[in-house]
């Protein structure tokens, strides 16, 4: 969940022209996410209590608010809901466009994945659950892609294999360790950059708090033109060493959704690590204004290549 206030910067990065550098192909900022991604008014894929909705609805219903260079998506947070109706109204975005090697800058989630999932590949960006914890930086894939050996990276990795069969489709995971990477730390430390970097070395995965000292002044200024290779150590590197990228990865859509309960987040285990009482349904079902500050407030996002 972000909070108002919240500042969320996101870049990606297609195929180098050198190495590390990269040139502004892309930008979304305000009413432009509108021409460059489709609301998705889909039965969610990972069974969430939630109703995503057309652009059409979500901007009457003010779940998506664009003016200037903001761009607000929020769940409805003032509808009581009944257990035998559609879930609580909120967004799944998709990018208009597809993206091969790049840089990338939540359930909440910012992701993407090809149109032939699990053979193209996903790559989760920002994911948790609830309000706590810190941000959970994935790949999904087919069988045959691995992250042993070295890997020079900030975070904790909790899986090394990617394969979706091996392990429930929890694919191989790097937990950031910076507690302002999400959740209620995220928010009141007003937000921050997130950039993701995939070429065919892997994908490495940046977090910057907003306000930190060292941001990389490419990244702050949202410049025409950046080199990774000055922005220091990722908080998540998934080589390539023992992951074939042309193999494992396609062509991906960027998507940006809030999804509620589901799979993941509805599981009565993971739902109760927050001294949650009942059950996540019935949470959502029965109480919107908890949903008040599950927002994203993107200040931009931009694509390199």
């Amino acid at each position: 969940m972000f909070s108002r206030g919240t500042l969320l910067s996101l870049a990606y990065l297609l195929t180098a022209v050198l190495a590390g550098t990269w040139n502004e192909c892309d930008s979304y900022s305000g009413k432009s996410f509108l021409s460059g991604f489709n609301h998705m008014a889909i039965p969610d894929p990972t069974h969430g209590r939630v109703n995503y909705v057309s652009e059409a609805t979500a901007l009457k219903k003010n779940l998506t608010f664009a003016k200037g260079d903001t761009l607000i998506l929020r769940a409805d947070h003032t509808t009581k809901l009944s257990a035998s109706g559609p879930g609580r109204d909120s967004f799944r975005l998709m990018s208009k466009k597809t993206y091969t090697n790049h840089v990338s800058v939540t359930w909440p989630a910012l992701w993407e994945f090809g149109s032939n999932w699990p053979a193209h590949g996903e790559v989760d960006v920002v994911e948790g659950v609830n309000g706590h914890g810190t941000n959970q930086m994935t790949l999904h894939t087919t069988s045959g892609c691995t992250m042993g050996g070295s890997r020079k990276m900030s975070g904790h990795s909790i899986q090394t294999n990617c394969d979706v069969a091996a392990n429930g489709n929890s694919g191989c995971s790097v937990l950031d360790k910076n507690a302002n990477s999400y959740g209620l730390a995220f928010n009141n430390n007003g937000g921050g950059f997130y950039a993701m970097e995939r070429s065919n070395s892997g994908v490495k995965v940046w977090f910057w708090p907003r306000h930190a000292k060292g941001i990389p002044a490419d990244v702050a200024k949202g410049a025409k033109k950046i080199n990774t290779d000055k922005w220091g150590t990722p908080a998540a590197h998934f080589p390539a060493t023992s992951c074939n990228m042309a193999k494992h990865f396609g062509a991906h859509n960027i998507v940006i959704n809030l999804s509620l309960c589901g799979d993941w987040a509805g599981q009565q285990s993971i739902y109760n690590q927050d001294g949650c009482p009942g059950s996540c349904v019935d949470n959502v079902n029965n109480n919107p204004s908890a949903f008040k500050s599950a927002y994203f407030d993107i200040a931009w996002l931009k694509i390199y290549h």
